[in-house]
């Protein structure tokens, strides 16, 4: 299966082709970015699919990141991610980014819990807990930084994504310490074509995945409606 890979939820801007036959990326660029992701992604993605030496054609499925993250850059990968897919008649499945940075590391079925933590402002972050195996401890929250400590309860964990280093500096002292911390500012994006390998287009929307309201509501936004909010 060849798999386009697309993440802008975060800061940066990333494609990449998976070949699931051969076990690894045949193509891949990330640029670290704040804002600017729609300026750059098309031609990323260009860039991406001739060092590939496949056309679009050729994709088997597209696979992009839904959030939480920057509501303005998860819009810009979704809104690609679905126009290539129409364009080329090809299905698209969407990935949380949550999901996404704890995969590598459940992957190795370890015995450490693994925190996903996104900076989400205001003394706040985006927050799933999973077990070694992957099983579901918490599930995809927002949380102040004092309530995402409490699952310290579950022992020493695996940090994983932007925040990682806000809650290990915070960690409570009491607790087992971190087993380890990887503060990394967006998703593997190979691991955004693994798990696009593995999910269905029937039960992996391509839609905005919102764990609260932005801040501010742009007018009439077709991606905004189709979000799907979880408390």
């Amino acid at each position: 299966m060849l798999i386009l890979a697309i993440d802008t939820a975060l800061d940066a801007c990333a494609a990449g082709v998976l070949d699931t036959e051969a076990g690894r990326l045949i193509a891949q660029e990330s640029q670290a970015m704040k804002r600017g992701h729609a300026e750059a992604l098309m031609p990323l993605i260009a860039r991406v699919i001739e060092q590939s030496g496949i056309g679009f054609a050729a994709l088997d499925r597209i696979a992009v990141t839904t959030g939480p993250g920057s509501f303005t850059g998860l819009r810009v990968g979704l809104s690609a991610a679905r126009g290539i897919a129409l364009a080329a008649n090809k299905p698209v499945v969407g990935l949380t980014t949550l999901t996404a940075y704890a995969a590598p590391i459940v992957s190795q079925n370890g015995e450490h819990p693994v925190i996903s933590a996104i900076d989400a402002r205001h003394d706040h972050v985006y927050l799933q807990v999973v077990s070694g195996n992957g099983s579901s401890l918490i599930r995809p929250r927002v949380a102040s930084i004092e309530e995402a400590l409490g699952a310290a309860r579950f022992g020493a964990p695996h940090l994983v994504g932007n925040a990682a280093k806000i809650l290990a500096d915070r960690w409570p002292a009491q607790a087992p310490p971190p087993f380890k911390v990887d503060a990394q500012p967006a998703p593997d994006i190979a691991w955004v074509g693994w798990l696009g390998a593995a999910v269905s287009p029937n039960t992996a929307p391509a839609r905005p995945f919102y764990l609260r309201a932005p801040d501010a509501k742009p007018a009439k936004d077709p991606l905004q409606k189709a979000s799907q909010p979880l408390s």
